[in-house]
């Protein structure tokens, strides 16, 4: 069984298709789709509609979750400069339909179980571990989870292979039995977030990231992909539906800083 694994689309068209097309030449039995499909400032209702037709498992992430909540609201409290918000302009009742259905979590097979973050929460990191610090320049405000980090985040799942999404990260960790793995994300190299305290999260290069997995006798093998494509388009698209945050992380793999003064 060969696996090909995409997760954090974001709407990314361009960075779906070069990857989609990668898979192709990859010669994959199945591909999964680990959620956080549309929300962002790129291409929201193609996004759809190719991964619609493409047929491939799929789980909701904490953004389909939230773009229903937000579907959910007056249409004059949708603000189209928030990445949910302006996926809640762009989407059909076709595509509405589509992420209703969605399940949270997925056992693939017997070996193989799907979810977003950890498989008690979308919103939870597994492989990393959000610190206190990034506001003092202590360091980016997230590290490494530890193995007791990961173990007691497992839960109560005994699969072989865990597959994650969430943290855009590439990463990889031998829980016990279970291989947990993250395949990074397709659609946005870099980000920010609040909770539980500021931290960045950032590749260092703008690739479309994805795995692939292929069950051997002695175990499981991991390739983690990292694969070039137009991203000044997208960092361009983003930029002209005002995210200059997000034209910045397509465009270079790194969240903007703010500027510091100059000493003479």
């Amino acid at each position: 069984m060969r696996i090909a694994v995409i997760s954090d689309i974001h709407g990314n068209l361009l960075a779906l298709q070069a990857v989609l097309a990668d898979i192709a030449r990859a010669g994959v039995d199945q591909t999964v789709n680990l959620g956080d499909i549309l929300s962002g400032p790129l291409q929201v209702a193609e996004t759809a509609d190719l991964l619609m037709a493409s047929n491939f498992p799929t789980i909701r992430g904490n953004h389909e979750r939230q773009l229903l909540a937000v579907l959910g609201q007056p249409a004059g409290q949708i603000d189209p400069l928030d990445s949910d918000g302006y996926a809640a302009t762009q989407v059909s009742p076709a595509h509405v339909a589509w992420i209703n259905a969605l399940p949270v979590s997925m056992a693939l097979d017997s070996d193989v179980w799907l979810c977003h973050g950890t498989p008690g929460s979308d919103l939870q990191y597994w492989l990393e571990t959000v610190v206190p610090g990034f506001e003092q320049g202590l360091g980016p405000g997230v590290r490494a989870a530890t193995l007791d980090e990961v173990a007691e985040r497992l839960g109560s799942v005994t699969s072989a292979v865990v597959l994650c999404g969430h943290t855009h990260v590439p990463r990889l960790a031998q829980c016990g039995g279970t291989l947990v793995v993250n395949p990074g994300s397709v659609g946005l190299p870099a980000y920010d977030d609040n909770h539980p305290y500021p931290h960045v999260v950032e590749n260092g290069a703008p690739h479309a990231r994805y795995a692939v997995l292929e069950k051997f006798r002695q175990g499981w093998q991991v390739e983690l992909r990292a694969v070039p494509y137009d991203h000044m388009a997208q960092a361009r698209l983003a930029a002209h539906h005002q995210r200059p945050d997000w034209a910045h992380a397509l465009a270079t793999g790194f969240m903007p800083r703010p500027a510091r003064p100059v000493s003479p």
